[in-house]
């Protein structure tokens, strides 16, 4: 058993563990950079979990009612009471600060209202949240993005954005740095510019952090 194998076990049996010990919401949120590597880690990180005890919850351009209403639309796509215990995020309602801010799609407004309460947000939901930043160097994106606009397998994933992502990696990183700084943001970084690496970096920390939590260590 190699150590990704034996972090999804581990996972597998600390879910378990949560399961029958009674009712719990929990939500991992993966953010990051096009490219960084967000879908294949929630396919490696639900890859041996029950189907039960999980749902993968994507994101798309939102719509102009949704992007009004943005935390009311969350609100509706956060665990609820008896459904899977864990919703893995690929992108979540922190792309108002950060895609949305990047490209211009949201109105500065809409940014500050954000971050003025995305905190009371998270803690009036009873949700446990365990975010994670998925980091890569530009070098690393600008290889990324050029393999996957040539790729047979992958093409299909290449979009404007990709081209925009390339020329606003320093936008990035300062509405990134203004989200880390903000009040009550407790974000895991794991180095993601070697996937395999980052992908058992951030499977073993999501289980310490189960672990320390509902105490199965």
């Amino acid at each position: 058993m190699d150590i990704l194998e034996f972090e999804q076990t581990r996972l597998n049996q600390i879910v378990s563990k949560i399961n029958h010990s009674g009712f719990s919401r929990i939500a991992v949120i993966l953010e990051g950079r096009d490219s960084a590597g967000k879908s294949g880690t929630i396919r490696e990180l639900t890859h041996y979990l029950p189907t039960i005890d999980y749902r993968v919850m994507t994101t798309n351009k939102p719509t102009k009612a949704q992007m009004k209403g943005w935390f009311s639309w969350w609100h509706n796509r956060l665990p609820l009471m008896n459904s899977p215990i864990i919703s893995f995020y690929d992108r979540s309602w922190y792309s108002r600060a950060l895609v949305q801010y990047v490209n211009g799609w949201c109105t500065e407004k809409q940014y500050n209202y954000f971050m003025r309460n995305v905190a009371s947000f998270e803690a009036n939901n009873g949700v446990l949240i365990i975010k994670f930043w998925l980091s890569i160097s530009q070098d690393e994106q600008n290889a990324r993005l050029s393999d996957r606009k040539t790729s047979l397998l992958r093409g299909w994933k290449y979009s404007n954005n990709d081209a925009m992502a390339l020329s606003s990696y320093d936008k990035m990183t300062l509405a990134k740095e203004a989200l880390f700084n903000s009040q009550n943001q407790d974000w895991n970084v794991i180095d993601y510019n070697d996937k395999k690496e980052g992908r058992v970096a951030l499977l073993k920390k999501l289980n310490d952090i189960l672990s320390d939590i509902y105490d199965l260590n």
